[in-house]
């Protein structure tokens, strides 16, 4: 009887201890993340100051901004992949508003492309799978490859990283900005736009489509 209630007591101070444990990890987790973009941070602070880069007024330091920045590059998934899809927009106009619109713009489309890029690679992956003729499988490499504008469009809200300019020497603003977006919701609003592309334009059947969109 006392070997069984030894034997428990081990057991539920293990189980006790587990979660403390699992709790220190993470915190170790979350202070390598920090160093290692406090660290990349400082680099490329650096490199824009050299540069003539400047943060508008009433911003967070451009430190700051670029820590924060590399904090989200840096997650990852629980599948070891990025958390956030990044992007980088310049544009150079005579004002900081309209730099900074365009910028966006432009990194938007670049996330689109991204987007679009990694979807395809998973798609055509899947035609590989399945019973599609050559005209199908062309039909749909084109249909989502022409779908990266749609895609942009129906983005939602984008993460801005950090946004800073710089004076030319011809008196205009060049804008810098970074934007995240989160890998997951990328993927879902994808397979919405380039769902409904092939519905119209590949005239797969249903079953089809869904194989090729199960992902």
């Amino acid at each position: 009887m006392k070997r069984i209630i030894l034997i428990l007591s081990v057991v539920f101070g293990l189980t006790a201890l587990s979660p403390v444990q699992a709790q220190k990890s993470d915190k170790q987790i979350s202070k390598q993340l920090k160093s290692k973009a406090t660290k990349k941070a400082r680099e490329e602070a650096k490199m824009y100051k050299k540069q003539g880069f400047y943060v508008a007024q009433g911003a967070l330091p451009m430190d700051i901004q670029l820590e924060n920045a590399w904090k989200k590059q840096l997650q990852e998934d629980q599948e070891g992949y990025p958390k956030y899809i990044i992007a980088t927009g310049n544009s150079v106009s005579e004002s900081q508003t309209a730099a900074k619109l365009q910028a966006t713009e432009t990194a938007k489309l670049e996330l689109a492309g991204t987007i679009t890029t990694n979807v395809l690679a998973i798609i055509e992956n899947n035609i590989a799978t399945q019973q599609l003729t050559g005209e199908e499988a062309a039909a749909v490499t084109k249909t989502v490859g022409a779908s990266k504008n749609i895609i942009a469009q129906e983005l939602g809200r984008v993460i801005t990283l950090f946004e800073m300019y710089r004076k030319l020497n011809n008196g205009n603003l060049e804008a810098s900005v970074r934007l995240a977006y989160d890998s997951k919701t990328a993927k879902d609003a994808a397979k919405k736009v380039i769902r409904k592309k092939l519905e119209e334009e590949a005239e797969l059947v249903q079953d089809k489509l869904d194989k090729l969109l199960n992902f």
